[in-house]
């Protein structure tokens, strides 16, 4: 079965009768979503009329030198449903009609039968997120809720749900594929049901023509920055981008090899090579990726012994230059402090039975939460943000606390959403809850995000203090590490009690040592006070 549509020009902006430099299909070809298929220029740049869908050419009409403006239509793509791949109009191209996009809310209308394109959901601040296991197939029947394929972020593995019933017609999509939201991930043959979801409704009525990537005239630079790369020919060939992203890179001078690619399938577009312009001429960026740091010497181990090599675990790849960068662009300290919780590690001992009947395990870090966000309020600014430009503050009026959980893949950071707003028993559930989850690689990504401050507590594992990496944007992150019964002096005589080592790690751009010291003996005096801690939790 196969279906086909016009080829329509999408939005040039105020350009009409624009000339047609170059046709880069034939009839008969087959084509990939957002492939080029033909280049226009206008005055100020070429651009590429990317294919709607994934298909075959049926026709194209126009030739070189030709004028087209938008909404002309310039042939027929062909799109098969089947073992290739196809899906109903759903991406931002000048097709009419109306469709919905795979995403609602608990009290979104029944969803009409029919083919429809299975989509990512939002992802919050995640882009090009890899998919690392596809759990559908050709012919597959799927219920409301079942797990059509598992992506991974640099914090943890989500499963993307099915938001309707049905039958699988395609897959998009496989193993090593990165996505984002709004991606493609198969078409379904649905029955009409109900969308509980939970994601946030997204409907799109009459698709509008999506404006073309409109380049925008380059400035000169009289002093050409020292440190955009060579071009390297044989590598330039292989990225991936038009003809006309390719033209205006020669023109800028950029290795399109340096430059991350942010369209469909790492497709390079004319904004990547413009932000990475950007990036260089500001300063943002001084050179590519590696290209100013000294390089850790390659040595061959195998000349001293015998090895084994294993590979890292995904969360390792994609963490790893995450806290690298945050470790080179931030300029870390960290404060190290003792807390003395003896009466609190006594009230949690009577606590633990009652909550124990609840169902819930009261670990100490329940109770380190809870202090923490008494000394978030007290010292607003460890709550806060660099805007992007470095220029402001943001001052965040919620308290969202990450916390770093030990999974068999690596670190995970879970957030617990309006920490406030709960008492020690709610917060200790919801520890347990996630932790659970992060362990069986099922957390989903509202429950990765919007952490305005982290902790990472080392205590059942052991040690005495460590420096944590600040999970940027975030400016600082608290350590915590195993208590131990210490001698303190009372003043007549040496007493025991048991301490807690704290470890501040901070943004020295935002938060200076006299307000991080301020920071962890305020907390330690919130930990020291338990009574007052716990009166401090809603009713």
């Amino acid at each position: 079965m196969a279906d086909t549509i016009d080829i329509v020009i999408p939005d040039l902006g105020d350009f009409e009768n624009v000339e047609v430099i170059e046709v880069l299909v034939s009839n008969g070809d087959t084509v990939e979503r957002e492939d080029g298929l033909i280049t226009v220029e206008t005055d100020k740049a070429s651009m590429d009329v990317p294919s709607p869908e994934n298909g075959l050419i049926g026709s194209l009409t126009v030739a070189v030198g030709d004028t087209v403006s938008t909404g002309d239509v310039i042939g027929t793509l062909t799109m098969q449903v089947g073992d290739t791949v196809v899906i109903t109009p759903t991406i931002a191209v000048p097709i009419s009609g109306e469709t919905t996009v795979l995403a609602g809310k608990e009290d979104a209308p029944p969803k009409a039968a029919g083919k429809q394109t299975l989509v990512v959901p939002d992802l919050g601040d995640f882009d090009d997120v890899e998919v690392i296991e596809v759990h559908i197939a050709a012919g597959d029947k799927v219920e409301i809720e079942d797990s059509l394929v598992t992506l991974e972020t640099d914090k943890a593995s989500i499963d993307v749900p099915a938001v309707v019933a049905g039958t699988i017609e395609s897959v998009l999509v496989k193993v090593g594929d990165k996505v984002s939201e709004g991606s493609s991930l198969g078409v379904i043959d649905a029955i009409a049901a109900a969308v509980v979801p939970k994601v946030e409704e997204t409907v799109v009525g009459k698709i509008s023509p999506v404006p073309a990537p409109k380049p925008e005239p380059q400035p000169v630079q009289e002093q050409a920055p020292k440190t955009l790369p060579a071009i390297d020919e044989a590598g330039f060939s292989k990225a991936h981008a038009s003809p006309s992203v390719r033209k205006l890179a020669r023109e800028l001078g950029v290795n399109l090899v340096q430059v991350t690619g942010k369209g469909a399938k790492n497709r390079i577009l004319h904004d990547d090579v413009k932000a990475f312009v950007k990036a260089i001429l500001t300063g943002q960026a001084s050179a590519p990726a590696g290209s100013g740091l000294p390089k850790v010497p390659s040595i061959d181990f195998s000349k001293f012994g015998e090895i084994d090599v294993q590979p890292l675990t995904r969360i390792q790849k994609i963490s790893g230059p995450r806290l690298q960068a945050s470790w080179i662009n931030l300029p870390h300290v960290t404060q190290h402090d003792l807390a003395d919780i003896t009466e609190l590690e006594t009230k949690r001992q009577e606590l633990k039975g009652p909550a124990k009947e609840r169902g819930i395990s009261l670990t100490p870090l329940a109770f380190i939460m809870k202090a923490c966000v008494a000394a978030l309020e007290e010292f607003p600014k460890v709550n806060s943000s660099l805007s992007d430009d470095g220029e402001n503050l943001v001052y965040k009026k919620y308290c969202h606390l990450g916390f770093a959980a030990d999974t068999p893949q690596g670190l995970v950071v879970p957030v617990i959403r309006d920490v406030g707003e709960k008492d020690v028993y709610e917060i200790a559930a919801e520890l347990g809850e996630l932790s659970a989850l992060a362990r069986e690689g099922k957390l989903k990504a509202p429950q990765l995000q919007g952490a305005s401050f982290t902790i990472s507590s080392l205590g059942g594992i052991g040690g005495t203090a460590f420096t944590p990496i600040v999970n940027a944007p975030e400016v600082a992150i608290l350590g915590v590490s195993r208590s131990s019964m210490q001698p303190l002096w009372n003043g007549s005589e040496f007493e025991p009690r048991l301490m807690l080592p704290l470890s501040f790690s901070y943004d020295h751009r935002v938060i200076d040592g006299a307000q991080a010291a301020r920071f962890t003996t305020f907390l330690g005096k919130v930990l020291a006070d338990v009574e007052a801690l716990l009166k401090a939790s809603p009713q």
